[in-house]
């Protein structure tokens, strides 16, 4: 499911710039927040087992917030980690939505 929402992801933000709704900075954007996101849940994860200092969930979610949702999701899946927390995950699906809107509002509206 995840893997399929990924895929839809990309084929619609790739689309919308082959189109000229969206200009290439755009996903290249999210490319990169992408890797930073993983990067952090991957520190995270680390730090969680090692009992050190942790990244709060909400910089966890800025990161999804600002396009690194997909990189969140994978290492969610690849990590293990923050799967389980129910507030954590519905605080990160509302940052996907609201993500994707506002994706939407830079292709429609600008």
């Amino acid at each position: 499911m995840d893997l399929c929402l990924l895929l839809v992801f990309g084929a619609v933000l790739f689309a919308a710039v082959a189109e000229g709704a969206l200009q290439i900075a755009v996903p290249l954007v999210v490319v990169l927040m992408s890797l930073v996101t993983f990067i952090a849940y991957g520190l995270d994860k680390g730090a969680s087992q090692r009992g050190a200092w942790r990244t709060s969930e909400a910089t966890l979610h800025l990161l999804a917030l600002f396009g690194g949702w997909p990189g969140a999701l994978i290492a969610q899946r690849r990590f293990r980690h923050k799967t389980r927390k129910g507030d954590f995950q519905a605080v990160f699906w509302t940052t996907v939505v609201l993500n994707m809107l506002l994706l939407i509002g830079l292709a429609y509206w600008f």
